[in-house]
């Protein structure tokens, strides 16, 4: 069975190809795919990761609909990458933090953008800046 992204069951796609309705969406996606390309994980791996964050969601209660898949790849995608160890969980939760605060200060319609002290040391000690 091939188990390329497009062949996932569930795959938000049309005659064309991929569809996001983000922009976040097409970068986590890409992500996937080089880190794929440079032999971080084997597209069973993937499977396997990505199946385990729907199932998790499904059993949370998420009804399943196709408008959360991109929240399922992007949790599937930071558990991969802490357990292959390219990046640890302490990591993901600065940039979390980071982008959060970020969104938080940008007014509604503005681009959210990320400024280099978000994830500076300030993080790391629980400091935050507006």
């Amino acid at each position: 069975m091939n188990t390329s992204p497009p062949d996932l069951p569930g795959f938000p796609r049309d005659s064309e190809g991929p569809v996001f309705k983000e922009p976040w969406e097409a970068k986590a996606f890409a992500m996937v795919l080089r880190l794929h390309e440079r032999g971080l994980f084997t597209w069973t791996e993937w499977a396997a990761a990505l199946a385990h964050e729907i199932r998790a969601a499904q059993s949370a209660g998420d009804a399943d609909s196709g408008d959360t898949y991109y929240q399922h790849w992007l949790r599937a995608l930071e558990s991969m990458v802490a357990c292959k160890g390219a990046t640890s969980d302490e990591e993901l939760g600065r940039y979390r933090r980071a982008w959060a605060e970020a969104a938080e200060r940008t007014p509604h319609g503005q681009p959210v953008e990320l400024r280099s002290y978000d994830i500076g040391s300030a993080w790391i000690s629980g400091e935050t800046h507006r």
